[in-house]
């Protein structure tokens, strides 16, 4: 069984940073596309952010230029870096390891005050 926990949310005000971690109970070397999503009340979960296991990533264009996503094989984790945070950022952000036809996190609650 693959298990995902994110950690990190939490208030912040516009212009801050957080820094956002998904931590996974096997090694992730051997998991190909691990991704960031988010979902806002009333929203459709969207897509974040995407790392390969090659290191390319992938950004939504309202985060391009503020986000970065990382991952670290040996420490089981990949990060997400959020700058320049704005009150439309505001979301739970999940983790997805795409193994096993998909596997989430419970997600992890952003607020971005104004």
């Amino acid at each position: 069984q693959v298990y995902l926990a994110e950690s990190g949310g939490g208030t912040v005000q516009a212009g801050g940073s957080l820094r956002l971690s998904c931590s996974a109970t096997v090694d992730i070397s051997r998991i190909d596309t691990i991704a960031w999503y988010r979902q806002a009340p009333g929203n459709q979960r969207e897509m974040v952010a995407t790392i390969t296991s090659s290191i390319s990533t992938t950004y939504a264009d309202s985060v391009k230029g503020r986000f970065a996503i990382s991952r670290d094989n040996a420490q089981k984790r990949v990060y997400l870096q959020m700058n320049g945070l704005i009150p439309e950022d505001t979301a739970v952000y999940y983790c997805h390891a795409l193994i096993y036809g998909g596997v989430w996190g419970r997600g992890t609650q952003v607020t971005v005050s104004s």
